[in-house]
């Protein structure tokens, strides 16, 4: 109140209480709990409970055998399937040695199936970060057309739209069928940069979508390391680790293309750094499709058991949600000794109650959503 107007305003007084936020709950992604701690509107504490979805997966991949676990890595997060496949291959190459060296066309394939999964990752982390903030179904929907459009082009090379199981050791499952090149080529040219370009146009100026998320859920650069951040999280920091150019897999060491980062730290930078990742997928694709070798798609005849030597693995691929880790054991025998999976999912949801403090139980969703976790990758 002005000066001199004899009226004393006094703060209201608020009594702190705990807000049970999920696990049955649109806005945590699935079945995620968070234990807020809020004095009035203003988050004071958080402790995120996980765990409601945990089917075993380690203990499961160690009694699958190494062929058997590819399907079950389709299911950790189940919107990048050709990317864990990717993951748990580099992991048992690593092993098997030279029984298992890449074909150039299915390094290739593998590149054009990684991007696509990026690009169609990312696209449904921006539909629903808006629907969050409360720009409920549209956003979405307009995300989801590509996504469709490149789970077509899934369906058509390896049978299935969302669990892949393309990957194996050594290459691919398949080769791809006729006509599925031109189809790919029309979207990655004529489609995916006018639809990144609209939602560009669409977002990124929004006064609304700026008030909401410009200044919200702030992770410092120190922080952000600290905490183990990974991928478009981390990248939105200022920090540009990328394990595409940090430590490079596969044949990602002869394309062209930048590392993006935010300088903003918020929910507003981990939007853009993903739109502008795209860009940066789509110049890949290109690269990957104009250069995409004839010749074979893996280096023996397809097997149905594989002999893994005794020893250790780990591999790491830049997954959408960050970097993902695979390590294993063998002994020797048919099946994994120890399997282990870094999740990149569960790995930023150890930062999330630093973002929320202080902000208030609708900021919460936003930026829970600006972390894009998976259940499937976080509970494992």
């Amino acid at each position: 109140m002005p000066e001199g107007t004899g009226v004393d305003v006094q703060e209201l007084d608020t009594d702190q209480f705990v807000l049970s936020i999920g696990p049955q709950h649109p806005s945590t992604h699935g079945v995620f709990r968070m234990n807020l701690r809020v004095d009035g509107e203003t988050v004071v504490g958080l402790k995120p409970v996980m765990g409601y979805m945990h089917r075993n997966h380690e203990k499961i991949g160690e009694r699958n055998t190494f062929l058997m676990n590819f399907p079950f890595t389709d299911r950790l997060d189940y919107f990048t399937s050709m990317l864990n496949n990717f993951g748990y291959a580099l992991a048992v190459e690593q092993l098997m040695g030279d029984d298992a060296k890449v074909p150039e066309r299915a390094e290739y394939i593998r590149v054009i199936m990684a991007e696509l999964n990026r690009i169609a990752s990312h696209m449904w982390s921006i539909g629903f970060l808006l629907n969050d903030l409360g720009a409920f179904f549209t956003p979405a929907l307009y995300a989801i057309e590509e996504r469709e459009l490149i789970l077509d082009l899934f369906e058509w090379a390896a049978g299935s739209r969302m669990m892949c199981n393309y990957f194996r050791f050594g290459g691919v499952a398949f080769d791809l069928p006729p006509g599925w090149l031109d189809r790919c080529r029309a979207i990655v040219s004529d489609r995916l940069d006018r639809k990144i370009d609209e939602l560009d146009r669409l977002l990124s100026e929004n006064e609304i979508f700026k008030d909401r998320s410009r200044g919200v859920g702030l992770l410092s650069r120190e922080q952000a390391i600290a905490y183990s951040a990974a991928g478009p999280v981390l990248r939105a920091s200022n920090v540009p680790y990328d394990i595409r150019r940090a430590a490079p897999y596969s044949i990602y060491d002869r394309f062209d293309f930048e590392v993006v980062t935010g300088t903003g730290c918020d929910v507003y930078d981990r939007y853009y750094v993903r739109l502008l990742e795209m860009r940066e997928s789509v110049r890949i694709l290109k690269q990957a499709l104009r250069d995409l070798p004839e010749g074979p798609i893996l280096p023996g005849k397809k097997s149905y058991q594989i002999k893994v030597p005794a020893g250790e693995a780990y591999s790491r691929v830049e997954n959408a949600k960050g970097e993902l880790g695979f390590y294993v054991v063998a002994d020797g025998g048919p099946t994994a000794y120890r399997y282990h999976v870094r999740s990149p999912s569960f790995i930023n949801l150890t930062a999330l109650e630093t973002m929320c403090l202080g902000h208030t139980v609708a900021d919460v969703v936003g930026i829970l959503g600006s972390l894009d976790i998976v259940l499937g990758e976080v509970d494992r």
